[in-house]
């Protein structure tokens, strides 16, 4: 069993609730808790038992509310690509997850939770939460993504004014500009990411990870969507799943996925 200083792991019937807990520290993401991150996400690729994670952060004021400035502070330019480089491929390990990750964001996602947030699949966001990337003010830009995710997210315009102006904005917000799918009361957010997972966990497991693949592929200079899909439908039509979900289709019941 691993040992995490910085996250709390909670598997409540296959779904895997994450929650980075530095209450102290607004949830600040701090290089430690980047590793845990990652060594937490090996685990959901790992572990069968594992069908879907909600990640979300400690307390009632902060997802994550950025990344830790004294950190930041001490990095120069050569070790500050590697910074960047490591938060990348981490937060790739998210986006890339064949496994659905909502973010439930809580409160403040601020700079390094913004990019957090924006690499899960789907973001619900309860009304008080706040986004912003106010790297502007430090003098550097996000780091970990977040200049290419925004931008897909919200379109070049919007993405542009937001960082570089370090406004942060409300959920409505960010709503209204497509950066969050849901807003809820702070009561309802965790019942809304359940809701929300409880469908997709009830797809068949192949299908949903190849419709991560596919979409991804669609930003992926190197990649040519339309292949990608074809060659993903192609795979479909090969599994037990698909024999599973068109017979259930037929039969008129409810199909019983494995993931197969």
């Amino acid at each position: 069993m691993v040992h995490y200083n910085n996250l709390l792991l909670e598997n409540k019937g296959g779904i895997l609730f994450i929650t980075v807990n530095r209450p102290n520290k607004m949830n600040a993401l701090n290089i430690e808790t980047v590793k845990e991150i990652n060594t937490a996400m090996q685990e959901v690729y790992d572990d069968p038992q594992v069908r879907g994670v909600i990640l979300t952060g400690s307390g009632e004021k902060a997802f994550v509310a950025g990344a830790d400035i004294a950190e930041i502070a001490e990095l120069n330019e050569v070790n500050g690509r590697r910074f960047a480089e490591r938060g990348q491929e981490v937060f790739s390990m998210i986006e890339e997850s064949p496994k659905p990750v909502i973010a439930a964001v809580n409160g403040f996602a601020l700079g390094g939770g913004c990019e957090l947030a924006m690499a899960c699949h789907i973001r619900v966001a309860s009304e008080n939460a706040r986004f912003g990337q106010p790297e502007v003010n430090l003098g550097i830009i996000p780091g970990y993504g977040g200049t290419q995710r925004l931008t897909q997210l919200v379109g070049k315009g919007k993405a542009m004014e937001l960082m570089m102006t370090g406004d942060m904005i409300t959920a409505a917000e960010a709503k209204e500009i497509g950066l969050v799918n849901h807003v809820t009361s702070p009561e309802g957010l965790m019942d809304k990411c359940l809701e929300i997972m409880q469908k997709i966990v009830a797809k068949a497991p192949l299908a949903v990870g190849m419709i991560v693949d596919c979409v991804n592929a669609w930003y992926d200079k190197e990649e040519n969507g339309y292949q990608t899909e074809a060659n993903s439908f192609s795979r479909c039509c090969g599994s037990e799943d698909f024999k599973e979900g068109t017979s259930a289709f037929l039969e008129k019941r409810k199909p019983a996925f494995k993931g197969e």
